[in-house]
């Protein structure tokens, strides 16, 4: 019987066959698929009557966030740059970026078919303030 006040020893044969889990690690960071099936949110703006329909990907933790942020990013960047887009310049005419009214029209999943639907949306409601990049209503 051992003596509970010796300290225990314990001692391996064979040392060469011992596994250790940090010897086994690839150091090098796995690379990682983008996401194609992401959930995308079409959503409407409507500054002082006028309306501009975009797509955005759900980044934050509800779609109400998400597109709340992105709505704020637009009304940043028109505050930020010079840009002349409609919606830039509807936007510099209000006090707050709460006075931007957000309505959600869909959720999808995958930017493929998000981007898609917008399109066929802004053809369908023909909204005042969306343009193309040279800044002509689409």
């Amino acid at each position: 019987m051992n003596n509970p006040s010796e300290p225990r020893v314990f001692r391996l044969v064979d040392r060469l066959g011992l596994w250790c889990y940090t010897s086994n690690m690839n150091l090098e960071k796995p690379t990682r698929k983008k996401r194609t099936d992401r959930t995308h949110i079409i959503y409407e703006l409507r500054v002082n009557g006028q309306r501009y329909i975009g797509v955005t990907a759900k980044t934050e933790t509800t779609i109400n966030k998400s597109v709340l942020a992105r709505a704020a990013k637009h009304y940043y960047r028109a505050q930020k740059e010079a840009k002349t887009w409609a919606l830039c310049s509807a936007l510099r005419s209000l006090q707050s970026k709460n006075d931007i009214e957000v309505l959600v029209h869909e959720t999808l999943r995958g930017k493929e078919a998000a981007h898609k639907r917008e399109r066929e949306l802004i053809k369908l409601f023909n909204p005042e303030l969306n343009t193309d990049k040279r800044g002509m209503h689409v």
